[in-house]
């Protein structure tokens, strides 16, 4: 017959063992044993062995240089909606192309917009988009010109003329793309001469990284000329820069595309915003800042 511990005995071992337990258990543990639900497990049941982490409330977007003053504004307005108080934002401007090679590269965000489809597509076949993505505006190419006119350019068919300074950017960057394929479309009107589309290519000064540098050249006379979107003529202060049309005909309509990623650390918040951009309420901010909407 085994002896009986002291009262006193078995009053240590108790304690003993609630020390123990308190040295060694998580607060994530401790709130699972009273019955605590925590932000993680608010969000879904995770399968068996797996870890679900809380939704950050940081949605970060990849975005095209070109959409830098629209989509503050747009955030601006999305955030006053009840439930996105509490949400930040943070944004990384700059060319599609750029972004997209960053995405491939393993940066992560929780939504691309391109200024093209192409990049877009490049994205999607890397297998780094959840889903589909959504053309949500389109734009229109003007020719840009800077204070003075110091090249004398009047009229398209001056683009081509010896002499003057033109700058663009990159083809692979979607501004780039969509300027060549205005001039060959504008090279196949007789009035801008012959060899019209390889001379204004011979023209060409600097390549910029994106389309708010190419704006920038032309605006401090570091340029006689550039081809942009007409959106982002707005955002130059009125009588530092001219422009000239570019007719339907030979212009080039910009179609930009968003989606979610699949790296998405804010996925429902990126969802409602991506929803609130389609909306008529942000496709009516899109037009006040001189896009087409989708």
């Amino acid at each position: 017959m085994l002896p009986t511990s002291p009262p006193e005995m078995a009053t240590t071992r108790l304690q003993s063992r609630r020390a123990f337990i308190a040295l060694f258990a998580t607060p994530a543990s401790l709130s699972a044993c009273r019955g605590t639900n925590t932000a993680s497990s608010a969000q879904t049941t995770p399968e068996p062995g797996s870890r679900v982490a809380a939704e950050s409330n940081d949605v970060v977007m990849f975005a095209a240089s070109s959409l830098t003053l629209v989509l503050d504004k747009m955030w601006q307005a999305f955030r006053t909606q009840p439930g996105n108080e509490g949400l930040a934002f943070t944004a990384n401007y700059g060319s599609s192309s750029q972004l997209r090679t960053q995405l491939q590269e393993g940066a992560e965000a929780d939504i691309f917009a391109s200024a093209d489809v192409a990049q877009m597509e490049q994205v999607a076949k890397a297998g780094l988009v959840d889903g589909n993505a959504t053309v949500f505006a389109r734009n229109r190419l003007v020719v840009i010109l800077p204070k003075g006119n110091p090249g004398k350019v009047t009229t398209l068919a001056d683009l081509a003329k010896p002499g003057v300074k033109f700058v663009t950017t990159p083809p692979d960057v979607p501004i780039g793309a969509y300027a060549r394929a205005s001039l060959k479309k504008l090279a196949s009107d007789p009035s801008n001469g012959n060899g019209y589309e390889a001379k204004v290519l011979a023209n060409i000064v600097s390549e910029e990284a994106n389309v708010r540098q190419v704006v920038v050249k032309v605006q401090l006379g570091e340029a006689d000329a550039g081809i942009c979107y007409a959106t982002d003529v707005t955002a130059v202060p009125a009588g530092e820069v001219t422009t000239i049309d570019i007719p339907d005909s030979a212009n080039v309509v910009a179609e930009y595309t968003i989606a979610i990623l699949k790296s998405a650390k804010a996925p429902a918040a990126a969802r409602r915003l991506i929803s609130f951009i389609n909306s008529p309420s942000g496709q009516s901010i899109l037009v006040a800042a001189k896009f087409k909407p989708a």
